[in-house]
């Protein structure tokens, strides 16, 4: 298209333009571009400013025709893959964002998002132009200058984690971004086949769940499929056809019940908006895949959506659509009453249609319909209408203060998207608490999860839970309905065991913190020793220069080299990764003796080679015993490093620490048992003895006499078996011990089988 003066009032007399700060303009086509994709329109200045104008101020007005301006003229002779100039992107961008009627200082950031990225303007030349909050915003939205990252998937956690970050202190960040997002998306078919695969998982597992969470239903729906068309561009042909084909073969049936549904409500003297709506296109392909089905056997294809005048006339509409059609059971969801955590307020039900068909149906007023379609941006676009927003940007404020108290705990860009991708996912339940207030929570997350839910600190002093008034384990996963109650003790701490079952991302996080925190010391030392053998390894000092520990600190992001060795004993970062990073060998790379600069020293020999890890047993957090094995003293064991766990001790002969192995052998070293052990460690037994009467007692007494310590106890009693089974958890000092024990136990009459439970 021609972005002439004449066209529109934010075109005006063109300035005379720069030279483009960029030599290597991108976007570029190039001869081996592929095929474009459906002409989805080009960005016009004059329809923007159509939009603009119906609720804009002259004087914003004026302020946005200037971002639009600076920013034709940042990129001119910049051309997109389909050829047209890439001013027209920033305009559909704002296009977009004018459509929720977002205000002025969001709509030059979506025209202005890219001149800090491609033009390498300066943030302060925003604040000169624009203002602060407009150069804010930018900023949120620009990718990260050229920072050396380790690898492709560091490089975009740490792009989400600041995308998410701005966003939580300016939801119009992401809103923005999506649209921008959006129309990348539309646009996608000129790129080459790799590039828009990448680009389109990730808008499948970051941005189609992000405006899922924000109530975004129709960019949610729309970058679903466009996500869907090209990660799987013959799945999705073969299903449009399908559809297409479908839809002659239906319409009579969709005709038929709208004709029904209208008839009965004026009968019942209901006003209501009555309209039917087809399936997405990925809402039908993930149904087919979730419960392996054809095509042929999804039925309901199609749904219908009831828009009623009033609160009262939702539950008065479900009732006569259920006695029109047969509701079906198990199939009817009240989003009114417990609304979804995105904000989302309606009535669900599934009715048997004519031929037997199930047909869906969504039951709401007008406001609610308005959240639902356009969730957070509804703060935008419907500001005079009262009722049902207040509430959702409630909830999605205080979302985006979560993003903030994971960032406080979390150490690197990674782990902060791990987190946070959780907490996106869309299947939530609803518990309760002892007062009755409602708690949403992901699908699969236990009892700890709430508690960590309500305040961290609860979490972190949770010693027991119990659901519906009974006992039970902090492992519990929760159901619709169930009424949590959370007991504490201040003397509580978390236990790197909480990490295998908790689910939210807010409770990973809190733990993993206290886990970094606690025993700092010890983890530092470890870390240290860890780096030093890895350096030793390579043939090298293990003492570091000053250059190379302030660089290593700062490409690290640590506030000091202390900082870097608790990453490292804590299993964060792997001391082989970092002692090949310090000596400037790529990963994969022979290990070869660095230039005298990088260390300081003399050449290493085979005297400094440093001792195995000791293991004393008085470590804390920072060292735990394998409950799959159980090691004690006297046992040949080996060291695992996992990730904000230190080290775990495995028995060398541990079946789960071999396949382990195999799997990640970096993350293994060597380790001993200390002399100075001033603790008893936990070993599991298994008996196999007649079944007589007062058997157990014998042989905890003996258990006792052998100075032992039981801790558990379990049995498998069958009273028409000749012979039971005890199992037995005791505290011992060493194998020694253990062996006098067990030598003991054997002597009682009736004992026929006694070992050492391993695995």
């Amino acid at each position: 298209m021609n972005l002439t003066p004449a066209e529109s009032n934010l075109s005006v007399a063109p300035p005379k333009r720069a030279t483009p700060r960029r030599s290597a303009l991108k976007d570029t086509p190039s001869p081996s571009s592929p095929e474009p994709a459906p002409n989805v329109g080009v960005a016009s200045v004059s329809q923007l400013n159509a939009t603009l104008a119906e609720y804009l101020t002259p004087a914003e007005l004026k302020k946005v025709k200037e971002a639009y301006r600076f920013s034709d003229e940042m990129h001119l002779g910049q051309m997109r893959k389909s050829g047209e100039p890439y001013i027209s992107h920033p305009i559909a961008v704002a296009e977009i964002c004018a459509e929720w009627k977002l205000d002025a200082q969001a709509i030059m950031a979506a025209l202005l998002h890219d001149v800090m990225e491609d033009q390498d303007v300066k943030k302060e030349e925003l604040i000169e132009r624009f203002g602060a909050p407009v150069a804010t915003l930018v900023d949120g939205l620009s990718k990260l200058e050229k920072i050396e990252f380790q690898s492709q998937i560091e490089m975009q956690a740490e792009n989400f984690r600041k995308m998410l970050l701005a966003m939580a202190r300016d939801v119009r960040v992401i809103l923005v971004k999506l649209a921008d997002r959006l129309h990348n998306m539309r646009t996608l078919g000129f790129m080459i086949p790799e590039k828009k695969r990448r680009i389109a998982r990730e808008t499948m597992e970051v941005y189609v769940p992000i405006a899922h969470r924000l109530g975004l239903n129709n960019i949610y729906r729309e970058l679903q499929d466009l996500a869907f068309a090209h990660l799987y561009p013959m799945r999705y042909r073969t299903l449009l056809k399908a559809v297409k084909s479908a839809r002659g073969n239906r319409r009579d049936m969709v005709s038929k019940i709208l004709e029904a549904v209208k008839t009965a409500f004026a009968n019942a003297g209901i006003q209501a908006q009555v309209s039917g709506r087809e399936k997405t296109l990925y809402g039908i392909y993930r149904k087919m895949r979730s419960k392996h089905l054809s095509f042929s056997q999804v039925l309901d294809v199609y749904g219908f959506r009831i828009v009623v005048d009033s609160f009262p006339n939702c539950y008065v509409a479900l009732g006569t659509l259920h006695a029109l059609y047969k509701p079906m059971p198990g199939k009817f969801k009240d989003y009114i009453a417990i609304p979804k955590l995105n904000g989302y307020q309606s009535l669900h039900t599934t009715l048997v249609g004519p031929y037997g068909t199930p047909v869906e149906f969504q039951v709401r007023t007008q406001d609610m319909n308005r959240v639902a379609e356009s969730g957070v941006a509804a703060h935008w676009l419907y500001k005079n209408v009262e009722g049902g927003i207040g509430d959702l940007q409630q909830r999605t404020h205080a979302w985006l203060q979560s993003l903030l108290d994971i960032q406080k705990q979390t150490g690197d860009s990674a782990e902060f998207l791990e987190h946070v991708k959780v907490d996106l996912f869309p299947d939530s339940v609803y518990v309760f608490t002892p007062k009755s207030k409602i708690i949403p929570l992901p699908r699969g997350a236990t009892a700890l999860d709430f508690a960590y839910t309500i305040h961290t600190h609860i979490g972190d002093q949770t010693i027991a839970a119990k659901i519906n008034n009974e006992q039970a384990a902090l492992r519990t996963e929760l159901r619709n309905g169930d009424i949590v109650e959370i007991i504490t003790s201040p003397t509580s701490r978390p236990s790197p065991n909480w990490l295998t079952f908790v689910r939210t991302g807010k409770a990973r996080s809190a733990i993993r913190h206290h886990l970094r925190t606690i025993n700092l010391v010890e983890s530092t030392d470890l870390g240290k020793r860890l780096l030093a053998q890895a350096l030793i390894a390579l043939k090298l000092n293990p003492e570091l220069s000053g250059d190379v520990a302030e660089r290593l600190k700062r490409e690290s992001s640590a506030k000091s080299l202390d900082e870097l060795y608790a990453d490292i004993g804590v299993g964060k970062r792997m001391a082989a990764l970092v002692a090949r990073h310090a000596l400037g060998l790529a990963e994969g790379e022979t290990a070869r003796p660095a230039a005298p600069v990088v260390l300081t020293g003399e050449p290493t020999s085979s005297k400094n080679k440093l001792d195995p890890v000791t293991i004393h047993g008085s470590e804390g957090s920072a060292v735990q015993l394998a409950q799959c094995c159980l090691p004690i003293p006297g046992d040949d064991i080996v060291g695992q490093l996992k990730r904000d766990q230190g080290i775990t001790v495995h028995t060398t002969d541990c079946e789960i620490a071999r396949r382990q192995r195999i799997k990640e052998p970096d993350r293994w070293i060597d380790v001993v048992w200390g002399d100075d052990l001033n603790r008893r460690f936990d070993c599991r037994i298994t008996l196999l003895l007649k079944n007589e009467r007062g058997v157990l007692a014998r042989v905890a007494a003996e258990i006792g006499e052998s100075d032992a310590n039981i801790t558990s106890v379990g049995m498998e009693d069958d009273k028409d078996q000749l012979l039971m089974q005890l199992r037995f958890t005791v505290q011992v000092e060493d194998r020694v011990h253990l062996a006098r024990l067990m030598r003991n136990v054997r002597r009682i009459p009736g004992v026929t089988r006694l070992l050492r439970e391993r695995n």
